[in-house]
């Protein structure tokens, strides 16, 4: 069990470190911002969809090696998927961080963040992206709705 944990861990301090699609997407036709007050993380996610489907994702963020670490994860993760599948992600990650289930399959990389459910502060550094995902989404389809 400790080599999976420091497997786990090694992939959060990889990806917070050096964080995948981590740049402003100057063609995306969605984006929106994020704040956690609670420890001062802030991101910006960027998306370019077509029909639904995310054909380009991206970041840039100031925050904690757990939130960078999600975003960075949460952008391999969600490249080529529907906003349904992605919808569906986010929502076993998000039961995978608050309860003790045993983590449903398809999650991928995001197991590694499993952890963070011992430290409820820290569940919303690894939220943060997700929850600011759906806004990009949401708020940009409220917009077109309105143009």
């Amino acid at each position: 069990m400790d080599n999976i944990n420091n497997l786990y861990q090694e992939l959060i301090i990889d990806h917070g470190t050096e964080p995948r699609n981590c740049h402003v997407m100057p063609n995306s036709n969605h984006d929106a911002e994020g704040f956690n007050p609670l420890c001062g993380d802030k991101i910006h996610v960027y998306l370019l969809l077509d029909n639904d489907i995310i054909k380009d994702i991206s970041f840039i963020s100031k925050g904690c090696a757990i939130s960078t670490a999600s975003a960075s994860i949460m952008s391999e993760i969600l490249k080529g998927k529907t906003l349904q599948e992605a919808q569906n992600i986010f929502l076993q990650f998000q039961h995978l961080l608050t309860t003790e289930d045993p983590a449903p399959s398809g999650l991928g990389k995001l197991i590694a963040l499993a952890g963070v459910r011992e430290f409820p502060s820290r569940v919303k550094c690894a939220t943060l992206a997700w929850h600011t995902f759906k806004d990009a989404a949401q708020l940009n389809k409220s917009r077109e709705n309105h143009d």
